[in-house]
């Protein structure tokens, strides 16, 4: 896919420099002011230490990619509908259908955002883009942050549950065991694990249960612009014991002037390392 730079307010074309502009954004090894890590920039670093470098250190662009405008408005919906159950601290349907009655939405406190309007708690956890959950880690400036889409309580134990909404297309449909054998799922075990660590991190209690709420996409006969789902809930055990380890080998590599090597599987650095093979070619 070529991806075209446009200006976020007028859409017209604009020059792509592929450096970010916004200074803010690049980090200075040992420096002493704080800077945020999203749960997104994290896993880049899983996936490919010297692309995330890059972005994180030198300030690189990575192309951008279309909204997936769908999947958005799949999340707005649910969490419309959680939000009735969380004001009545009742269980959400797909709940009763999975014999979890004892789980609800979780309620939270209200509390004031920057600008002083009080919000409730969870609304600022869910805004990945004004606010998120966050966490220093240790005695870093490193802050860890996200924006997770649900938190449920379960009312025998306790305990908060990470909880989180996904809308695909299957028609192989979607089970308990076979969801995470696709390797890119693998990427969501991680999603759920960092949101469960700050959780932990900021002094709650964390179930090591969470869930993903599946939306597939049904292919119907008649579609008559009506588009059906199937709804099925994924279980997942939680895992936060290797984060701290990884976290910080991150936050080496951010401190460190050398860019580390590529993972041998990172498409991106594939491309970039062939098309400077053709650009030395062409000035010679």
């Amino acid at each position: 896919m070529i991806s075209l730079k446009r200006s976020k307010t007028t859409g017209e074309l604009v020059p792509a420099t592929g450096i970010t502009s916004q200074k803010w954004r690049i980090y200075t090894p040992n420096q002493n002011k704080d800077f945020p890590i999203s749960r997104s920039r994290f896993d880049e670093f899983l996936n490919c230490p010297r692309c995330f470098y890059l972005k994180t250190n030198r300030g690189f662009v990575s192309p951008s990619i279309p909204g997936f405008t769908l999947n958005t408005l799949t999340d707005t919906l649910l969490k419309k509908e959680f939000d009735i159950c969380r004001n009545k601290q009742e269980p959400h349907r797909i709940l009763v259908k999975n014999n979890l009655s004892h789980i609800v939405p979780y309620k939270t406190e209200k509390i004031k955002d920057s600008k002083g309007n009080e919000k409730l708690l969870i609304d600022v956890w869910r805004d990945s883009l004004r606010g998120g959950i966050k966490h220093r880690f240790k005695d870093t400036n490193i802050i860890l942050q996200g924006g997770l889409d649900d938190v449920w309580f379960n009312t025998k134990t306790k305990e908060l549950i990470v909880a989180d909404y996904k809308s695909q297309q299957d028609n192989n449909g979607v089970s308990q065991e076979t969801y995470f054998k696709k390797p890119y799922k693998s990427g969501y075990k991680i999603q759920m694990d960092f949101y469960a660590y700050l959780l932990k991190s900021l002094g709650y209690k964390v179930s090591s249960d969470s869930y993903l709420y599946i939306c597939n996409a049904k292919e119907i006969d008649d579609f008559n612009g009506k588009m059906l789902f199937d709804e099925i809930l994924i279980h997942y055990k939680v895992n936060t014991d290797y984060l701290e380890d990884k976290i910080q080998k991150m936050i080496n590599v951010m401190n460190s002037e050398k860019v580390p090597d590529s993972n041998e599987s990172c498409e991106n650095c594939a491309y970039a390392k062939q098309r400077s093979v053709i650009d030395k070619l062409e000035t010679k």
